[in-house]
This record gives C-alpha cells, structure tokens and sequence, in this order.
C-alpha cells in the first residue's frame, strides 16, 4: 500500500527571512565591518533584552560606521547600563491599565490589545523593552475573554494591536482574530500599530493583505520608522501593496538622540515618508525607559527642531511632537 503523502507547508517567505537575523553582536560587528572591542551589553544582561535585527535591516546601515543611524537603534550598548531614577520599568503606566488577556484601556474610545511579546526587531528605546509580556499578551486560547471584555463596553469604536509587533503573529490567527471583532457591532475601527513593513517588508504578502480587507472594520496601517535611510526600495514597494489595497498608511516615529535629532534627518524622513505614500503622525519624546537614557532629547531641543520643520514643509508633513504622560487622558501634544 502507497503511504499517503502529506501537503507540505509552505512557510511564508518573512519568516523564513527572520531565521537569518543576527542575534549575536559578534556576528553583526562581523558582517557590518565594525571593530569586534566595540562596547556591548555582557550576555546576562542581553538576556533580559536580547539583539535581534533582521538582515535586510542591517543590509541598509553604513559598513564601517559605528555612528550610523540605524544601527545605534539596535545596538546593546554599554550606555544602557546607567541607572537614572527619574526612568523606570513601566514609562507610560500600562501595567496599571491592563486587564486579563492583554487589553489596555487608557483612552476613551479606544483599546489597545497586547497581540504578542514578539518582534522583528529589538529597538534598544523600547517603551515595553520591560513588559511582563508571558503573563499578559493576548494569546489565542485567551480571545474569548478579550472579546467579551469588549463586547460589553459599547464606549470603544476602535481596537489598536500592538505588541510587541501584531504582525509576528501567522496570518490565520490574526485573521481569526479580526473576524472576532468584526462582529462586534459598535467597532468601527482596526488601528495596526507595527515595524515589520519597514524591517521585514516581506511581511506585507497576500495573505496579510486578504484579511486586512475582508474585515468591514476601517483598517489603519500605523508603521515606524525613524530615518529616511529605512525606507528603501523593497519598503516603498510593501507601502504600495497596502496603499494599494486601500489601507490608510501613517507614521510614528521617536526622537532619538544620534539618529534623527537635526533638521535635515526629520526633513528628509518626512519628505521620504510622503513618497512612499506615508503621512508623518506622531513624533514621540522619549519615553523613560529604565536602560534608554541615552537616547533623550530635552523638550526644548525638540520644541526647537520642530518649529525649524514647519518652516521647511508644508503642514501636512509636520508630524504632532507628542508625550504620553501615565494617567492622562491622551497624549500630551507638545506646542512651541
């Protein structure tokens, strides 16, 4: 008798990219022709925050170049060892928002779901780099809960993923999940705040573009970059394939002290933004993460960017410089 052969699953073409990210610092100094006495983070500490960053990620930064702006945001430097009271674990009081199954709700109208702890990318300035995310994010087996919560509070009309990244979660369940809240009757919006399109663009493929638009939620796209530098050719064709499909695309970004603290690198990154057919949305300050420290810019230097940015372009290239301060009802909009 013939043994039955099975359908071999095919893996999608993003997570296989994601094998060959660099997870070792040695490797990445290696690869980008950096000097292996290079300052880093000892291996007990990376454990608690470990490097990973995918190779077509580090395929964009400068070879040779330890001040490159791309890859000061990933690297375990020895600056995140400096303890600064005035940052903490939990920069903007999510933990004291957070309900069983991931859910956040800070603001009104609006949820927040912790999807998954995963990322494609480790960014050292991340405001969860702490997040108890084994204990909290909203795991399949834990949706019901989720949707139920939901369900009951006719006051939220938008749900927001985030992580972590939603989108390091496999399609099928994503898609299970958005079916789930599309029949919640008062939802009206999707908002997917994500990196991958813009670290792994290989992430927006037909399966993640045919359950964006079966939903009759109204889908936002929220990406992150930072520098003009991230959004190469490969990006700008995944912005397409969402822009196509009818997916609104915005940006929000982070003041980051050495990467994009002038006003050529906010100029160039907003005007790069519009030609891959993103609006600039929020630049954030940085939230105060214990081990981020040395990546703030003060207030006044960012007031002070941004009204040199108003006079160089045009209004709707002007991303809201913006605070979120734990406990207030929304984010703090930062006027000059």
């Amino acid at each position: 008798m013939n043994a039955v052969l099975q359908p071999q699953r095919v893996i999608p073409e993003w997570q296989v990219a994601l094998t060959s990210a660099f997870t070792r610092p040695a490797d990445l100094l290696t690869f980008l022709q950096l000097p292996p006495e290079l300052p880093s983070l000892k291996l007990a500490q990376l454990r608690d925050f470990p490097l990973r960053v995918p190779r077509g990620f580090a395929e964009r930064m400068e070879k040779g170049n330890p001040d490159d702006p791309l890859f000061r945001q990933i690297w375990p430097s020895t600056d995140e060892e400096q303890v600064r009271i005035d940052f903490v674990d939990d920069a903007v009081g999510d933990l004291k928002k957070l309900k069983p199954g991931g859910l956040i709700h800070k603001y009104h109208g609006r949820a927040l779901v912790i999807a998954t702890g995963a990322c494609a990318i480790n960014c050292r300035y991340c405001f969860r780099r702490h997040f108890p995310y084994g204990e909290t994010r909203a795991s399949r087996n834990r949706w019901r809960a989720l949707l139920d919560e939901l369900q009951a509070d006719a006051t939220i009309d938008e749900v927001i993923l985030s992580g972590g990244d939603p989108l390091s979660l496999a399609d099928d369940k994503l898609a299970e999940l958005a079916e789930g809240l599309d029949a919640i009757a008062h939802l009206k919006r999707l908002r997917i705040h994500s990196r991958q399109p813009i670290v792994l663009p290989q992430r927006v493929d037909g399966p993640l573009l045919e359950w964006l638009t079966a939903t009759r939620l109204q889908t936002v796209m929220v990406i992150h970059a930072n520098h003009a530098k991230e959004l190469d050719g490969e990006v700008a064709a995944a912005m397409a394939r969402l822009k196509q499909a009818g997916i609104p695309l915005l940006n929000q970004s982070v003041l980051l002290r050495g990467v994009n603290d002038s006003l050529d690198a906010l100029k160039a990154l907003s005007e790069r933004l519009f030609e891959c057919g993103v609006l600039p949305y929020y630049l954030h300050l940085l939230d105060r993460v214990q081990g981020a420290a040395h990546y703030e810019v003060d207030d006044a230097d960012g007031k002070a960017l941004l009204q040199q940015l108003t006079g160089h372009l045009p209004g709707y290239l002007v991303p809201r410089l913006v605070r979120e301060v734990a406990g207030r009802p929304s984010k703090t909009w930062i006027h000059w």
